[in-house]
């Protein structure tokens, strides 16, 4: 980045920070009492019935899950709220008018985005490090570059979807159906409250096909050291599809898709 550029992109970064910390009550308070109900429910509840899945606790086996599920939610919501509401109140003009490159702008969006989706995620993994520990025992992290190199891949990946996602929203309710009606029912079937091995051998084939399945496994793996898909070659896929997201993201900003009338 040339000088400009570097300023540029540091500031439309910082906004987008400031943008969601200083409304802790919007970005944090909902996936802490979701998650402190769905540990509550799914992991004590259900966990006592269900018992153990690949011999740790139920409540421990669920906690890679729902960490994926907060930090990409969360990744992908912070974007597309963003563009969407900035084109929605024609300020996305004053960034696009400025001397930096769309590069610049895609990745002050990418960047903040995927720092509030590894907050959240940090969030919930202290929440279930608290339940758990009290009551069965401390989270393991077995391989923590593994884990923090997913945490990185998946973040940014669902950062930039997210950035897709602002741009083609023709209202808020567009934003509410990509959330609420194809990400998470993609994450919930993604292996998160079931392990793989437990289905028959057709919907075992059907799950291979959810890219939320290798981004639990991954994650699972980085926390409890193991995984039901090769973790190696679901990092290297995964930061391809990022890779290609974030180009697709300058892409449109070059093209003012969905930036200008």
């Amino acid at each position: 980045m040339n000088r400009v550029d570097l300023t540029g992109f540091l500031t439309l970064a910082k906004r987008e920070v400031l943008r969601f910390v200083r409304r802790p009550r919007n970005t944090f308070a909902p996936p802490f009492i979701t998650n402190v109900l769905y540990f509550s429910v799914f992991g004590v509840v259900l966990g006592e019935r269900v018992g153990t899945v690949a011999d740790v606790p139920y409540i421990l086996f669920i906690l890679p899950g729902l960490v994926v599920l907060g930090a990409v939610s969360n990744a992908f919501e912070n974007a597309s709220f963003s563009i969407f509401h900035g084109r929605w109140n024609e300020y996305i003009h004053e960034v696009l008018t400025s001397p930096m490159s769309y590069a610049g702008m895609v990745w002050a969006y990418v960047l903040s985005s995927a720092l509030r989706g590894l907050l959240v995620g940090g969030l919930i993994a202290g929440v279930g490090w608290g339940i758990v520990s009290a009551l069965y025992r401390p989270v393991p992290v077995e391989h923590p570059l593994y884990l923090l190199a997913f945490m990185l891949v998946i973040t940014l990946l669902f950062a930039s979807l997210g950035v897709v996602g602002g741009l083609l929203a023709e209202d808020f309710d567009d934003l509410t159906v990509m959330n609420q009606f194809i990400l998470r029912p993609l994450v919930f079937f993604g292996a998160v409250f079931y392990s793989l091995g437990d289905l028959p051998p057709t919907l075992r084939q059907v799950s291979l096909a959810n890219p939320m399945v290798y981004m639990v496994n991954g994650v699972r793996y980085g926390f409890l050291g193991f995984a039901e898909v090769d973790a190696r070659l679901s990092l290297a896929v995964l930061a391809g599809l990022t890779v290609a997201t974030v180009l697709l993201d300058v892409w449109l900003f070059e093209r003012g898709y969905g930036l200008t009338d």
